[in-house]
């Protein structure tokens, strides 16, 4: 049997690339349940009180919880603009309409050093302290270009004759846009809100720039790196990735039966 290089090689490189972006996954969970006391570098046995007590070292659940409320709000604030914008976009022609198109696409090739540094002196010229506030609002500027062009793509493909039929039977558009309109854009704008809800929630560039004294969750890691991340830090890390791989299965798993029933 003679053998073939390309046969064996991209199965391998799948692998190895699936290998080096679980060693660091696998290193947060592990350590989760470290016996550390100060220092989590090194392995001191193994225990579930990190898990059973996650915010014995409490700066860990406050940095936490402010990630939440940071990236709850702006996903919010930035989902409903986003998906006012998107449709205008779309389907209305108004001057400067291109001009407008440009712009949001623009914070998607900005680096996010830029724009932390061009928004934390933007909030120094208007004389705003740093904080919870600035946060939010750096965030919600961030993810907005993000929602819109997800929200405008779903846009795209709606058929203008679903809701002219709404109209035709006397549906006023109020009527027409929550009978119609909106429920044909929840999967869009649902998927629009949970990327905005990731890029918000593990922002650090931008975070850094306009937190002041607020402490995230990533600004926390980055601090606490160099002395060794604490157990319960890798416990959140951990909890959080479980509960995004149980979301994707989930939606997988539903998405798998409803196509078995429509094949049906």
């Amino acid at each position: 049997m003679r053998f073939s290089l390309g046969k064996y090689l991209l199965p391998t490189y799948v692998a190895l690339t699936f290998l080096f972006l679980a060693i660091p996954i696998a290193y947060t969970f592990a350590f989760s349940f470290n016996d550390s006391i100060k220092s989590n570098i090194i392995w001191r046995g193994f225990t579930f009180d990190n898990w059973l007590d996650v915010c014995n070292q409490q700066e860990v659940c406050d940095a936490f919880a402010n990630s939440v409320i940071v990236a709850v709000t702006a996903t919010f604030i930035s989902t409903v603009l986003g998906t006012m914008i998107a449709i205008a976009l779309v389907r209305y022609r108004f001057k400067f309409r291109s001009a407008t198109n440009l712009l949001l696409f623009l914070p998607l090739a900005t680096p996010e050093v830029v724009m932390g540094a061009g928004l934390a002196a933007q909030f120094l010229d208007f004389g705003w302290p740093k904080g919870m506030g600035t946060v939010i609002i750096a965030h919600t500027m961030f993810t907005l270009s993000f929602v819109v062009v997800t929200v405008k793509a779903r846009v795209a493909t709606l058929d203008p004759a679903l809701e002219e039929a709404g109209r035709d039977l006397y549906a006023n558009p109020l009527q027409v846009f929550w009978k119609i309109t909106f429920p044909l854009l929840l999967p869009g704008i649902l998927a629009a809100a949970m990327l905005a809800f990731a890029l918000s929630f593990d922002d650090f560039i931008i975070t850094q720039f306009n937190s002041g004294a607020v402490d995230t969750f990533p600004k926390f890691v980055y601090t606490a790196a160099a002395r060794g991340i604490p157990a319960e830090a890798n416990v959140i890390g951990s909890f959080v990735f479980i509960v995004a791989i149980a979301i994707v299965l989930v939606v997988q798993i539903r998405s798998s039966i409803k196509q078995r029933k429509l094949a049906k």
